[in-house]
């Protein structure tokens, strides 16, 4: 099929240096998200200490019991108001993090496509006579290997804006019940 082993060796070659490329790529984009959630992590233990101890000592001076509760209640809300920041910090992290994925495997998936599709036209100038039928076979299961990826491309795409608006309204619905009970202290 191939008009020389050098033609199989540099094919092979470089649908494996494509491959390590991405894997590292991958790797890389895999290594950001999760310093980028450690990081967030770290920030907010660190707050949450501060503030919890912050708290503790004012209700530790706390005069009576009803001032103790005031004190808790008056805690509760910025407590509150923090989980809905990280929760947003966290969907944001997620969302670049999905969006960089999906990027990264478009364009390994077009650099896939277009070596195969090139070594199949290599195989085609080469090909003994009657193996017609057979390259004709390669490029159809190709282009459906290709429409398949499309597919499931574009159910991907759906599925993370669909997440990403559940994700946005479960926020917006949060955000409000815990303002509600802020407004009627005031």
């Amino acid at each position: 099929m191939f008009s020389s082993p050098d033609q199989f060796s540099n094919a092979t070659k470089a649908t494996f240096e494509t491959q390590m490329a991405a894997m590292n790529d991958l790797a890389n984009k895999a290594l950001k998200s999760v310093s980028d959630l450690v990081e967030l992590n770290v920030a907010t233990i660190k707050s949450s200490m501060e503030h919890s101890s912050a708290a503790a000592q004012q209700m530790l001076a706390a005069k009576d019991a009803q001032e103790f509760f005031s004190l808790t209640a008056a805690n509760a809300q910025p407590n509150t108001e923090k989980a809905v920041e990280y929760a947003r910090h966290l969907a944001d992290i997620t969302s670049k993090a999905q969006a960089e994925f999906t990027k990264a495997t478009e364009i390994r998936i077009a650099e896939t496509s277009r070596q195969v599709t090139s070594l199949i036209e290599d195989l085609a100038k080469s090909a003994p006579a009657g193996s017609e039928n057979a390259i004709a076979m390669l490029k159809t299961t190709m282009a459906n290997a290709h429409a398949g990826y499309e597919q499931m491309t574009k159910a991907a795409k759906q599925a993370g804006v669909a997440m990403e608006d559940n994700l946005s309204q479960a926020t917006k619905h949060f955000t409000a019940a815990t303002e509600k009970p802020a407004k009627a202290k005031k």
